[in-house]
């Protein structure tokens, strides 16, 4: 087995177990050092600069000495560059730029925004780029660690780490998924689209229940919500259901009513969605195309219409 000073070039005659450390104690970096960790490696540095940021550090990573981004990687046969997408272009050469990368370290950005290729100073010092980008929520807590059994990982990685990369995604856990390099941005939007969105959606559907006198929206939409996640994961649009697939144009008219009496600020997502939702029933041939003109007119122009029982559904069920 080699020494634990050996920094041999091939992924594969690497230590089994490998210092790690990580620059940007967001959510998730902590959280993937530590699964890290329950597979035997060394967590060795963390950098983390707010207070919040050395308290998840502290308590997903005790005892591991927070040090400045450059001492990290001294320290470190793993880095894990973990910090916003926006700031990671300039992280990475900055520390190539300053020597900080050494030949033969594994350097993995967590963004699902970016390839490799943003590791390219990194690769011109000698590092090993990995992609590796969990697609999974981070609170920021021990919880984390525990969700990370199952995830999928986003790997884009240069041909000859693709083992290396995937390995490391089996250690944390996770479920290695293949993204190219030109496909990355639309895999995030993909990804964005669905987690970031549901969020706003069902905040703002609780607060509407909460307006309409519900006690505790959140019991209300729990099974609601989960049955339709479900439905729709395991049969996508034929899942849709409502007043949009119906073709209940007066019933729709009656929402945006009641909308921009309510919550005005809610009108405008209410329309786009309630479009798209309309354009894939269309497609699916769930939505009657002779009910459809009177919703789509509805939809169009987001005035007032009175509920209309003729214009509505002829019997179907809910």
């Amino acid at each position: 087995m080699n020494t634990p000073h050996a920094e041999p070039q091939n992924p594969a005659d690497r230590p089994a177990r490998l210092a790690v450390g990580v620059v940007g104690a967001g959510r998730v970096g902590p959280a993937l050092a530590a699964s890290l960790q329950l597979a035997g490696h060394r967590p060795v540095a963390v950098s983390a600069v707010s207070d919040a940021s050395v308290r998840r550090a502290a308590a997903l990573l005790p005892d591991v000495p927070v040090m400045s981004p450059s001492e990290v990687l001294a320290h470190s046969e793993l880095v894990l560059l973990t910090v916003p997408d926006d700031a990671l272009p300039g992280l990475v050469q900055g520390l190539a730029e300053t020597g900080a990368v050494r030949p033969g370290q594994l350097i993995v950005h967590t963004s699902g925004r970016y390839g490799v290729g943003v590791l390219e100073p990194a690769l011109r010092a000698g590092g090993l780029p990995l992609a590796l980008h969990p697609a999974m929520t981070f609170t920021g807590t021990p919880v984390d660690v525990q969700r990370l059994a199952g995830c999928s990982f986003g790997v884009t990685a240069p041909e000859e780490l693709r083992l290396a990369a995937e390995a490391l995604v089996i250690e944390m856990g996770g479920e290695p998924e293949w993204i190219e390099e030109s496909a990355r941005p639309l895999y995030h939007a993909a990804l964005a689209l669905g987690a970031n969105h549901l969020v706003t959606l069902v905040a703002e559907a609780m607060e509407l229940l909460g307006r309409a006198g519900v006690a505790a929206p959140d019991r209300m939409l729990g099974p609601l919500l989960g049955a339709a996640l479900d439905n729709a994961l395991r049969s996508g649009d034929a899942a849709l259901t409502g007043p949009v697939a119906r073709g209940d144009a007066g019933t729709v008219a009656a929402h945006v009513a009641e909308l921009r009496k309510h919550a005005p600020g809610t009108v405008a997502g209410y329309l786009a969605m309630a479009r798209a939702t309309a354009d894939r029933a269309l497609a699916h041939g769930l939505l009657k195309p002779e009910l459809a003109e009177d919703l789509l007119d509805v939809l169009a122009s987001g005035t007032d219409r009175p509920a209309d029982p003729a214009s509505g559904t002829d019997g179907d069920e809910r």
